[in-house]
């Protein structure tokens, strides 16, 4: 059940990052979750270890690695000639 919560969280993030830069997040749903999950791994890795974790992922260390995750991604698509978004 645990994994089942860190997927819906991952998505809610990964969709909460996007929203917030203004960006959409390739591929969607699915996007969103590698995204928030990814994320997650990020921003513990920052050492931003604050706020719920609910289904074991951080909620604001995860919003904060999920940015700089789409951050990362927008600009080496935008550097490829893929995404102007």
């Amino acid at each position: 059940m645990g994994w089942i919560i860190a997927l819906i969280v991952g998505g809610l993030i990964g969709w909460a990052a996007g929203a917030i830069l203004g960006k959409n997040v390739p591929f969607g749903i699915i996007g969103n979750i590698i995204a928030g999950l990814i994320g997650s791994s990020i921003g513990n890795a920052l050492g931003i270890n604050i706020g719920p974790s609910p289904g074991g992922v951080n909620i604001i260390g995860a919003l904060v690695g999920a940015i700089v995750l789409i951050l990362i991604v927008s600009f080496i698509m935008r550097a490829v000639g893929g995404s102007k978004n």
